[in-house]
């Protein structure tokens, strides 16, 4: 199963690749469930039984309209984010890659965007790229075990974790949550898709390109800490709650890590992607003058 959020309404997505269509959940459930995302993940289960069984309208199918998508979980009670989860990535950046959990911070949901979206770039820092495997929570989770943590899932969907490295970096003390939180940093989508759709959803290619370079290109199944594992680890202490975002981190290749360090211009697009969900397209424009 498919899931957007377009205009803020839940929407299943119906169709094959370049051909999309959309069936709006809470036109389609009477009501029952929806109309926005925050209700679908909330009911969740029932949902997914619902939609199984559903056999769509022909006459309330609408085409996709990419303009109008945002983030598949826009509004999470909780939004974790995981730093050198690849042992090549931890190797550019200078760190040990983690035995025990690895970093884990936030980004701020101010910070959410739909998939094709122009940014602008801060004035005077230095923007990096992060492409990521995101996940979202389906139900209540505390203290699950590795074993059993996918069916916690609701679904996958791609991520750019955009990163102003003079902020985060900032003294005396790192502000991560901060330097990756400015408008249009947490890019997602084009929408969720269930782990029931993939052949094997431990191990999926992601990568980014900048005008066509292409910057990163991993594989999940490089994971140091896999999705089960951080779900384990994060829900020792927390309860994860449906609707909840978790960035599994980014694979090498990042601007910081070059020499000379490469960061994102006026001007220039990035386009990422995730295998069996699809692409994120960011244009990055200068601040108005006075900003």
């Amino acid at each position: 199963m498919r899931l957007a959020n377009i205009g803020n309404r839940a929407a299943l997505v119906l169709g094959t690749a370049g051909s999309e269509r959309t069936l709006d959940v809470a036109d389609a459930s009477a009501g029952r469930w929806g109309p926005g995302l925050p209700d679908v993940f909330r009911n969740w289960a029932d949902v997914t039984a619902w939609a199984a069984r559903l056999e769509a309208p022909a006459d309330r199918l609408v085409t996709l309209d990419r303009a109008r998508l945002g983030a598949p979980s826009p509004a999470p009670s909780q939004v974790f984010a995981v730093g050198l989860n690849y042992h090549a990535h931890a190797a550019e950046s200078g760190f040990a890659a983690p035995t025990q959990l690895p970093p884990v911070f936030t980004k701020y949901v101010s910070s959410f965007s739909g998939p094709d979206t122009d940014v602008v770039l801060p004035p005077d820092g230095n923007v990096d790229w992060e492409v990521e495997l995101v996940v979202v929570i389906g139900r209540e989770a505390h203290e699950v075990t590795e074993a059993g943590a996918w069916s916690y899932v609701a679904g996958l969907t791609a991520g750019q974790d955009l990163s102003e490295r003079l902020t985060q970096l900032r003294g005396p003390a790192p502000q991560f949550g901060l330097g990756k939180s400015f408008p249009g940093f947490s890019p997602q989508g084009p929408w969720l898709v269930t782990p029931d759709e993939f052949a094997d959803p431990d191990d999926l290619e992601l990568g980014c390109a900048i005008d066509g370079e292409e910057v990163q290109k991993g594989r999940t199944s490089d994971l140091i800490f896999s999705v089960p594992r951080l779900i384990e680890a994060l829900s020792e202490t927390v309860t994860l709650q449906p609707g909840d975002v978790v960035f599994t981190g980014t694979p090498a290749g990042v601007g910081v890590g070059r020499e000379p360090k490469r960061f994102l211009r006026a001007g220039e697009r990035l386009d990422s992607w995730v295998d069996g969900i699809g692409e994120l397209h960011q244009r990055f424009v200068a601040a108005p003058d006075g900003e």
